[in-house]
């Protein structure tokens, strides 16, 4: 059979879905060790927005690690992808996450959409884009909450 460059491209950009399947199956099974070997080793998260706990860039598996530390202390959530759209290298995954922020108590909904780069079976590059003043509002305490 001739898969010819169209089913090349195909096959990998279904391979590209799946390991970021598994990266979020990783995710949800809480499996730190799992979800890292699935990361590339200069690896760049961006959790856009400020005033709650995730909030930042975070670059190799050092950063990463940490940022599942921070994670593990200050929310509980439950994350759960509902679509993949992929491009070549380029998927993105639309999803619902709602949770608990431990620090003040609060819960929120989030929709949200990650932007991930997949190269030679590892994801190099992550971009969320979430809602950010659902999350920093749950993390606000009451004395501090907007007016």
């Amino acid at each position: 059979m001739n898969t010819g460059e169209r089913g090349e491209n195909t096959l990998g950009t279904e391979k590209n879905v799946q390991t970021v399947k598994d990266f979020f199956a990783a995710i949800g099974r809480g499996d730190k060790k799992s979800l890292l070997a699935l990361v590339a080793e200069d690896i760049e998260w961006i959790i856009p927005g400020k005033d709650w706990p995730l909030a930042g860039t975070f670059r190799g598996h050092a950063e990463l690690a940490d940022l599942l530390e921070t994670a593990a202390r200050s929310i509980e959530t439950s994350t759960e992808p509902r679509e993949f759209v992929a491009q070549g290298d380029r998927v993105l995954v639309v999803g619902f996450a709602s949770g608990r922020i431990k620090a003040t108590n609060k819960t929120f909904e989030d929709d949200w959409i990650f932007a991930i780069t997949v190269r030679d079976g590892r994801l190099t590059s992550i971009r969320e884009y979430v809602d950010t003043q659902a999350l920093a509002q749950a993390a606000q305490s009451d004395s501090s909450a907007l007016r």
